[in-house]
């Protein structure tokens, strides 16, 4: 389904709410050039307890790719927007890498809507290392489309484990995201984002609510020491570093994720 904004542009969601409306529902937002697919695994798993919410962020996906670019917190309220329409009050955002840097800003710029938070692979702050890392991947979009830049991402955001045993095959893999990112224009406005995001941490030091985050320790993008960064800063939080495990949690490790939320839920 799609939902209007207050600017014209739609952004797309799937909502699964449960005969009992009242449960705080999981929204989960995608990481850069991800899409709500990327849930699928999560959404069968939880979806008979769990009220969900998947949705793709401006510029992703099958939402819109025209407009002006948006910030973190411009994203956070798209989605105070779409739950407001469909009369969601409380939720618990899951957010992995480019949407954990939303889920955070909605924690603080929309703290009362949130039970707890997951934030995944994403980072407070950025290092020098990061910076050139997504250096690299807008010259390879710039340069080949993002055909190229898949190219050079992938081994930054795979542990080595995974290219040696892959859930999904690499190249489907690699289909499934060319199918959704041929809009180069689009990426760029998502990268835009991230290259004019500050220091984060401090204004995560004003949320109280529990927070879950959970990093790869063979993840050269948000590195553990990002992640940790990340949860020390926020007043109440539980940082997991998973063994052998790059950044693209949402594929690789699926089952120790799964596992970690729905002991983080039910505490």
């Amino acid at each position: 389904m799609k939902h209007r904004l207050s600017d014209g542009l739609e952004i797309y969601y799937e909502y699964y709410p449960l005969p009992d409306p009242q449960k705080p529902v999981l929204v989960f937002l995608n990481g850069l050039t991800q899409s709500t697919m990327s849930w699928a695994f999560f959404l069968n798993a939880l979806k008979s307890t769990h009220n969900i919410l998947l949705l793709d962020l401006v510029f992703q996906g099958l939402s819109d790719k025209k407009g002006s670019f948006r910030s973190f917190d411009q994203h956070a309220a798209d989605v105070r927007s779409l739950m407001d329409t469909l009369g969601i009050t409380k939720c618990v955002p899951i957010g992995i890498s480019y949407g954990g840097a939303v889920a955070q800003r909605f924690l603080v710029n929309h703290n009362d809507y949130c039970e707890k938070a997951v934030i995944i692979s994403s980072f407070a702050h950025k290092t020098v290392y990061f910076d050139a890392l997504g250096h690299s991947w807008k010259s390879a979009l710039q340069a080949g489309g993002y055909p190229l830049m898949l190219d050079v991402m992938l081994p930054s955001v795979l542990a080595p484990t995974y290219f040696e045993n892959p859930l999904i095959p690499i190249e489907q893999m690699r289909q499934m995201r060319l199918g959704l990112n041929e809009d180069k224009e689009a990426i760029l406005k998502l990268m835009q984002a991230t290259e004019t995001s500050g220091d984060y941490r401090p204004y995560l030091q004003k949320v109280k609510q529990k927070v879950l985050v959970i990093q790869g320790d063979y993840d050269p993008l948000t590195t553990p020491l990002m992640g940790k960064a990340m949860a020390d800063a926020l007043p109440n939080s539980e940082f997991v570093c998973l063994p052998r495990k790059g950044h693209t949690l949402n594929l690789e490790a699926i089952p120790e994720c799964l596992a970690l939320l729905q002991k983080f839920l039910t505490d």
